[in-house]
């Protein structure tokens, strides 16, 4: 096992004298200027010191501190650089959320696969982490969204930039340049992993609070073990909410960096001002507390009350209204940069999250009693953010747009909700924390709202249920979500392992070649590996090509290690080390190819239409038809559906060139943008590039036509939502297209020619044939309402008494529904009704005074399920057998 040391002694500290010393309290070593120093500094060694008395020479604003962040950095030799989106899927496909600075540069530059943008550099990177969400509002210092300040240098052993001793000078002379007194500064031993690697670092520490981190990343942790890396990378997070709070010394961090939208939060919702000395006193308590979990809240309101002399019950009533104010101000800044970046709420992923935060912001708003709407308060975040963030205020139309929606929705969970929070309190006595999870995943309902219909019910039933939510609550549902989950994949046949070098491939070289010749470097089972190709291999979303070497059929065609496999139905008379003649089947390549291009168009068509929020969610690119996954948060309308086809076709009459070209990551990322990241995470430091000018630009390594006039007339079939959040298209293009109207054209014709009309006249004949059904089915219902009025005459007699209850096992003619319009007419009071029919349906139903599930009923006699009072399935026993069954169920009752 390797052995990690670090000497923690850097220049600045013997150059100025900094002393080591050992905090009395934690135990932990630490640097200081402070001869008389005996803690470390941190809490909760350490009391705030800060707050009422500001540690800078000036007041910083939130967008003041950024820029005299950057500046500084930039003064002393860093590049700056731009911010990355809160949504990290979009470059990396291990984590959802940007969650710090150094995550902008994983897995690639970290990894040693792509070169930094710049080196050094900076960057103040907004970031997100739903982990302490609960905590929010409650101590003072949490936030959802924060921005990391990171100066980075990647050092190698040829091109070394900077290591321990320049880092701790720039902290040093930053921390001065902003006036904080050197004496009060410390500098904690501490070690850092994360991401699978680690390495030593320091806490910078001052007035009790912690604003900086400074990492040494040299190792990588395998095991229980580490292992030097070739690359030592500088990483260091500056908390920069956390300085501007410092710098104005304001009872707590929210009301520094949120201060005008508190203030006009406070004063809509009718709060009063609370004594800054109980907001300072609440947030010492919790700094010095590591608040983690559920009793640590309660520990910190019982601890607070007891230091300002004040009942517990009494301090919740004062200072709760505030809390979920600071949450708002919070959450809403939260959501204008993950729906600014992009995000679609949804019921997974990133959207899952985003739904999260929303909701639970409407819960705080409904709390507060605010006249204010959730969109005036993104608003008004929007503008503070603007000149920092003006990407954010231009999706201002999406983000208020996409509000809307989503608040309409969780009204309609609401009120969905009732039914199911009724069902839950009828069968239990205890909603436990998995239902309570299981409620909000699977229905969308905040377990304040179950507590809330759950007591009501309880009031008028006279029934008590417990329900324990736990402060946590939304953490431990977020940490469930944050992680991204491993994609179910179809499972395909294993590729074999092969040694041999990498396969050239020609398709990128020369798009419309058809045949060449190549040498056989492995034959392995039915697979045979060539030193080039001109098959494309499935991959990006697209079909592979088929068509012969030599005479042998190639049936597949797949990729691994960046080696191809062609998969052959027979390869006798074949053997490693032949010159062989490959042919493509070129019809299939076409349409291949026209497909894949009219999925970039429809794609930048979406884009055009609906907004800049689209992202590619998911593609298939098959020859006869190709299908294109978008997020968007509500269903394409039939308009918007037709505005995208004529766009679509637009772009293909305007005859524009397709230039495909190999790109460095870096360059290709700094030219377009995160967009070109449409089909999902591309691996390595080269990119093809596939550019439809003024269209779509796309890192791309399909097939495409080299015009758009190639791709043909572009047809969209259909759409479906395919899960809460993604919408799906399915198209056609070129000759397929056609062959699709075709069809469409038959159906009309053939409809028209049975009814015996002209197709103009289809659309009002069909209308009125739907009404007269309409009318038919309205009067079939009350013939059948009627037959069961007139049956219960005939089953009256019928009933057995068993024990309190009249039972009735019947054999009915009728379908499922007549069957139940015959059981509505019997099933009441102390009645117990089952009917059967010829084709094998069972139906179980209970009048209002049986006290018996009938769910319970069917699976004893039956297969089937339903609710309490009814339910229907299928039964496979003779009569006589499920009529005994049921007699027996009852009795044992």
């Amino acid at each position: 096992m390797m052995e990690v040391k670090h000497d923690y002694k850097v220049k600045l500290f013997e150059d100025l004298g900094f002393v080591r010393k050992k905090c009395k309290k934690c135990g932990q070593y630490f640097w200081t200027l402070d001869d008389d120093r005996e803690t470390c500094g941190d809490s909760p060694c350490d009391v705030y010191t800060f707050i009422g008395n500001p540690i800078t020479k000036k007041k910083y604003t939130y967008n003041e501190m950024v820029k005299e962040f950057l500046n500084f950095f930039a003064e002393n030799g860093h590049t700056p650089i731009k911010r990355y989106p809160v949504t990290a899927r979009r470059w990396r496909d291990d984590i959802l959320l940007t969650i710090a600075s150094i995550a902008v540069f994983q897995p690639w530059v970290t990894k040693g696969i792509v070169e930094p943008i710049a080196n050094p550099l900076v960057i103040a990177q907004p970031c997100i982490r739903l982990n302490d969400i609960d905590n929010v509002g409650r101590t003072g210092r949490h936030m959802t969204c924060f921005t990391m300040g990171g100066h980075h240098a990647f050092n190698k052993e040829d091109d070394f930039k900077y290591w321990t001793d320049k880092t701790v000078e720039l902290c040093f002379n930053f921390m001065k340049k902003l006036g904080i007194d050197e004496k009060s500064l410390t500098f904690i031993e501490s070690w850092w992993e994360g991401g699978g690697n680690a390495g030593p670092c320091y806490e910078v520490i001052t007035h009790g609070v912690e604003l900086a981190t400074l990492v040494f990343m040299q190792y990588e942790k395998v095991g229980n073990d580490y292992k030097e890396i070739p690359l030592k990378i500088v990483d260091t997070g500056y908390g920069i909410e956390r300085f501007v709070w410092a710098s104005q010394g304001t009872p707590t961090a929210y009301d520094a960096v949120f201060g005008d939208i508190v203030e006009k939060l406070k004063e809509n919702a009718g709060i009063e001002d609370i004594d800054d000395r109980i907001l300072a006193k609440i947030t010492e308590v919790a700094g010095l507390m590591d608040i983690e979990d559920v009793g640590d809240l309660k520990i910190l309101r019982k601890r607070v009350a007891d230091k300002i002399g004040m009942d517990v019950e009494e301090l919740n009533k004062l200072i709760s209204p505030l809390e979920n104010i600071y949450a708002i101000g919070d959450h809403t800044r939260c959501l204008a940069f993950m729906f600014g970046d992009g995000i679609v709420p949804s019921n997974v992923k990133d959207g899952y999250l985003a739904r999260l935060v929303l909701r639970k912001t409407l819960r705080y708003m409904e709390k507060a009693g605010l006249t204010l709407s959730l969109k005036d308060i993104i608003q008004m975040q929007l503008e503070n953010l603007k000149d920092l963030y003006p990407e954010l205020l231009e999706m201002e139309d999406y983000i208020m747009e996409i509000v809307e929606v989503e608040e309409k929705k969780y009204i309609q969970t609401l009120n969905r909700g009732r039914g199911i929070v009724e069902r839950l309190v009828k069968s239990k006595n205890e909603i436990g924390l998995d239902d309570l999870i299981e409620l909000y995943d699977s229905h969308g309902l905040p377990p304040e709202v179950v507590e809330d219909i759950a007591k009501e019910i309880g009031q008028k039933t006279k029934k008590e249920v417990k329900i324990n939510i736990p402060d946590n609550f939304y953490t431990i549902v977020a940490e469930r979500h944050e992680q991204k989950k491993e994609e179910t994949k179809d499972k395909k046949e294993e590729l074999p392992d092969v040694d041999v070098p990498e396969t050239e491939l020609l398709f990128y070289k020369n798009p419309k070649q058809k045949g060449f010749e190549a040498k056989i470097l492995k034959i392995v089972d039915n697979y045979v590996i060539l030193d080039k190709t001109l098959f494309y291999p499935e991959g990006g979303g697209q079909k592979y090509d088929v068509g012969f070497i030599n005479d042998k059929e190639v049936v597949e065609v797949q990729k691994k290690n960046n080696i191809v496999y062609h998969k052959l139905k027979d390869v006798s008379g074949l053997k490693e080390g032949d010159v062989v003649k490959g042919v493509i089947n070129w019809e299939n390549r076409e349409r291949l190819m026209r497909n894949h291009t009219a999925t970039h168009i429809i794609n930048a068509s979406c884009q055009m239409v609906l907004g800049k929020h689209v992202w590619q969610a998911g593609s298939n690119v098959e020859v006869d038809k190709a299908r294109l996954d978008i997020t968007h948060y509500e269903r394409i309308s039939r308009e918007e559906l037709k505005e995208i086809e004529r766009i679509a076709n637009e772009i293909v009459l305007k005859g524009i060139p397709i230039k495909s070209t190999f790109m460095n990551r870096n360059e290709a990322e700094q030219k377009y943008g995160f967009r070109i990241y449409q089909g999902g995470v591309v691996p390595g430091n080269v990119l093809r590039i596939v550019e439809i000018e003024g269209v779509d630009i796309e890192a791309c390594g399909g097939t495409h036509c080299e015009n758009t006039s190639e791709v043909g007339f572009i047809k969209i079939l259909r759409t479906e939502r395919i899960q809460d959040g993604v919408e799906r298209i399915e198209y056609t293009s070129g000759i397929n297209s056609v062959e699709e109207i075709q069809k469409m054209e038959d159906t009309l014709i053939e409809s028209s020619e049975i009814l015996g009309i002209p197709p103009e006249m289809l659309p009002k004949t069909v209308k009125r044939f739907f009404d007269e059904w309409k009318e038919q089915r309205k009067i079939i219902e009350e013939l059948q309402k009627k037959i069961g009025e007139l049956k219960k005459y005939e089953l009256m007699n019928k009933f057995e008494e068993v024990g309190n209850y009249k039972v009735l096992v019947e054999k009915v003619e009728g379908n499922p529904k007549e069957m139940l319009n015959i059981a509505d007419n019997l099933a009441v009071d102390n009645a117990i009704v089952v009917l059967l029919n010829d084709n094998g349906n069972i139906l179980c139903k209970r009048g209002e005074n049986v006290n018996m599930d009938m769910v319970e009923l069917i699976r004893y006699v039956a297969k089937g399920g339903g609710r309490e009072h009814l339910a229907q399935g299928k039964y496979g026993d003779e009569f006589e057998t499920i009529k005994n069954k049921v007699i027996e169920f009852v009795k044992s009752k």
